[in-house]
């Protein structure tokens, strides 16, 4: 998954451990990722996270997407700085599973991450068509 990760890929992320339930990635603030305060916008630093959180939940095997994630911005980074991401798995129900991602620069925390995964019940349909055709209970075309 993570080597046809364009997005991830052009922005210089390096997926340095991938175990099941847990990812490394790293990333160098470059000066097209700095924001009008002369730090790290916080999207890239978001998209970092996610990039750890997705190596880490698809590591079981189904094609597993995000069904949701926040962010809390501990620390600005700054052009030049070598962020590492690591996702932890915290558990895992049915379909779902919640995992943790901790940015740092070095020994010290820049963002904590929290993403809620889903996998796709049968990745051979196009679900990005319609959310609904994952069969997901209580959702159908009336209700969008």
């Amino acid at each position: 998954m993570f080597a046809a990760d364009e997005a991830s890929r052009r922005l210089g992320i390096e997926l340095l451990e991938c175990g099941t339930g847990t990812a490394v990635v790293r990333m160098t603030v470059t000066p097209a990722m700095v924001n009008g305060h002369r730090i790290a916008h916080g999207g890239y630093l978001f998209l970092l996270a996610d990039t750890a959180f997705a190596c880490a939940c698809n590591s079981h095997g189904p094609v597993t997407v995000a069904a949701g994630a926040d962010i809390v911005f501990v620390a600005p980074a700054h052009e030049g700085d070598v962020l590492v991401a690591t996702a932890e798995e915290r558990t895992r129900y049915g379909r779902s599973g919640v995992y943790d991602v901790s940015v740092r620069r070095g020994e010290e925390v820049i963002a904590e991450f929290r993403g809620r995964s889903r996998s796709v019940r049968d990745s051979t349909k196009d679900t990005t068509a319609d959310p609904a055709a994952d069969g997901t209970p209580g959702t159908t075309k009336e209700s969008r």
